[in-house]
């Protein structure tokens, strides 16, 4: 496997807001084991950790991108800028630049540009949420065509994701700036469009910090829209569980979960597959 990381902005040779940090990292399958370039093209992910939106949760970045690189996809994750410097639209503007790389590189990668998701977890759920319905909004406009910025298809990991009601106040706040406007534009069940891409939304019933009414609001607000969606409400875990297994809980503390919520990578994968985003042929056209 290779590793790169740098700046998003050097990436894309773009002036960095003050005191803005978006780095983007690639884990990019290479070897023996892995399918000769010249000869098949995979998909790729760019990967959002969460954070409240105040820092990005490293237990939600390389576990995640592993998981991704050992079904064969290339993967990226992004460490976006937060709260207190950063405020809408920084991240959201990081986030899409990521997008547009992604695609750029992705022929000297093996990487099929056609095939780009995006999966976020908690605030960076949110981030993700935004990114796959703002992506012609006057925000991100100047950086790449619409199409390059929206992703392929979603992935909402226990996301934060309304701003009304029962949520995640801190994220909201920090992403917001204490912005009243700005918090109700952001709320997810708002911005859900038709032309969205296809979505996989997971959470645990019992998340007592980000409650799962926020993945079923959103939900439902997809069914609405007519989005292709799938749904997974698993019975029991603490928020922030990551891949819920001794690969983001090394030591001690291993969070205790229903049976079944480790299995939600495999799902998500299986789910994207069927929307289109597999491994192929080079010569293969989608």
């Amino acid at each position: 496997m290779r590793i790169e990381k740098a700046s998003i902005y050097e990436l894309m040779g773009l002036r960095a807001p003050a005191n803005a940090d978006g780095r983007l990292t690639a884990y990019l399958p290479e070897g023996p084991a892995m399918p000769a370039v010249a000869e098949r093209v995979r998909p790729a992910v760019l990967i959002l950790p969460g954070g409240a939106y105040r820092w990005c949760s490293p237990r939600e970045a390389e576990p995640i991108a592993l998981k991704f690189c050992a079904m064969g996809w290339a993967a990226y994750v992004l460490e976006y800028s937060c709260a207190p410097g950063h405020t809408f639209p920084t991240a959201l503007r990081e986030a899409a630049s990521a997008m547009a790389y992604i695609r750029r590189s992705a022929p000297e990668r093996g990487i099929d540009p056609r095939m780009v998701a995006a999966v976020g977890f908690s605030a960076g759920g949110h981030l993700c949420g935004t990114l796959g319905t703002l992506y012609d909004a006057p925000e991100v406009s100047d950086l790449a065509p619409a199409d390059v910025i929206r992703p392929d298809a979603m992935g909402l990991c226990y996301p934060v994701a309304v701003s009304w009601g029962a949520t995640h106040e801190e994220s909201f706040e920090n992403i917001s700036g204490g912005d009243r406007a700005i918090r109700d534009r952001l709320s997810l069940d708002r911005l859900v469009r038709p032309d969205m891409p296809p979505t996989f939304v997971w959470h645990t019933r019992d998340d007592n910090s980000v409650p799962s009414r926020n993945s079923l609001i959103v939900a439902n607000a997809l069914s609405q829209a007519g989005v292709r969606y799938a749904l997974h409400i698993y019975d029991h875990g603490r928020h922030g569980i990551s891949t819920a297994d001794v690969i983001t809980n090394p030591d001690f503390d291993l969070p205790e979960v229903s049976w079944d919520v480790t299995g939600w990578p495999q799902a998500m994968i299986r789910f994207f597959e069927d929307t289109g985003l597999r491994i192929h042929d080079r010569e293969v056209a989608r």
